[in-house]
């Protein structure tokens, strides 16, 4: 049953870090207007695609991403000004033990784990969609990919020379199958190829084709060809942050499809998936953290909280940096290293709520 001091902390927990959530997803889309306006009129984007499009999608995006970090600023802020305020020295004095105190901060951090954790993996990413294709429209250069290599399932080997979004052709692709035994059954070769939008359809110009059979080979030549193989373009041509619009089950099988190509993005795409839980998760460590630091009144106020605060935040991105590269670049587990700044600043929690329960 939760008491009065319970609903207080609770609400003033939720109201603040929502105020602070809109003030900084504000100043964040002001200052990316700012960066991207020019491109914005230079390619006629319409008012209501940079709103509802873009920005909005940008808000939910970003606003997800950093809200356990917000959530440590929050706590920081109004715990510290009940300490400013002898709020807190009444409640202890009544009786209250620090980890009772505790528990209303809990409750509420729990609440906004929920919703980050459920807005990560299924309603982000069909956000992220509307803010990619917007940025592809009227934001990124044009993508372009040079050499490129893959095996895909089914014992086929896909080379092409280039390939520009800008006309969507795909020059000198080379396709290789072969069976169980590793020996060639079929080769393609096509000066231009063309892919039909979210389909597995192609158009193949001045091409050649040949089948290895039993007694002679069958060879196969034109101007035109229209064919389906198990692969599109979308899987060839990809920008990095290709896994932000795909939810939990999409990006899953993503990865395992990945995995069978050898492609080398594989632990950047591990990483995006399992940050989904781990950041969500960080709001605990992030919200017993600001409760110890903020929870004694200081010499200095209300200041010196929110600059110990900020000092920690930048040690915890710097930590999430240096394990994200760690397993993208040097070969780390991307599930170890996506959780160890969690479990390292768990542990200085544990530290400093033991220091001040004491």
């Amino acid at each position: 049953m939760l008491k009065i001091i319970d609903r207080y902390i609770i609400r003033k927990f939720l109201s603040t870090f929502f105020f602070m959530l809109v003030v900084i997803m504000v100043l964040a889309s002001v200052f990316d207007l700012a960066e991207k306006l020019t491109e914005f009129l230079e390619n006629d984007a319409s008012f209501y695609s940079v709103v509802f499009d873009y920005y909005l999608n940008f808000i939910i995006f970003y606003g997800n991403m950093f809200s356990s970090m917000i959530i440590f600023v929050s706590v920081i802020w109004f715990t510290a000004k009940m300490a400013q305020e002898t709020e807190i020295i009444p409640i202890w004095n009544s009786g209250i033990k620090f980890g009772r105190f505790v528990r209303p901060y809990m409750i509420a951090a729990t609440i906004l784990m929920l919703i980050s954790l459920v807005f990560s993996h299924f309603i982000i990413p069909p956000s992220n969609k509307v803010r990619l294709a917007f940025e592809e429209k009227y934001y990124r250069t044009v993508i372009t990919v040079q050499d490129y290599h893959a095996e895909f399932p089914g014992n086929e080997a896909v080379y092409f020379k280039s390939y520009s979004a800008s006309n969507h052709l795909i020059h000198n692709l080379v396709i290789e199958k072969w069976n169980d035994k590793g020996e060639i059954v079929s080769f393609i070769n096509a000066e231009f190829a063309e892919n039909k939008p979210d389909s597995y359809e192609w158009k193949l110009r001045n091409y050649y084709k040949r089948e290895v059979g039993y007694p002679k080979d069958k060879i196969f030549e034109g101007a035109n060809l229209d064919t389906t193989f198990k692969f599109s373009i979308s899987e060839m041509a990809t920008r990095e942050n290709i896994a932000e619009a795909m939810n939990y089950f999409e990006l899953k099988d993503f990865i395992k499809r990945e995995r069978l190509k050898g492609s080398s993005m594989v632990p950047m795409y591990e990483v995006e998936l399992y940050q989904r839980t781990s950041y969500p998760f960080a709001t605990y460590v992030l919200t017993l953290i600001g409760i110890a630091v903020a929870s004694r009144k200081k010499r200095g106020g209300v200041g010196i909280n929110i600059a110990l605060g900020l000092a920690i935040i930048f040690m915890y991105i710097f930590a999430m940096k240096v394990t994200t590269v760690a397993a993208i670049k040097l070969g780390f587990s991307p599930l170890i290293s996506v959780w160890i700044p969690n479990v390292i600043f768990g542990f200085i929690a544990y530290i400093l709520y033991r220091k001040v329960k004491a």
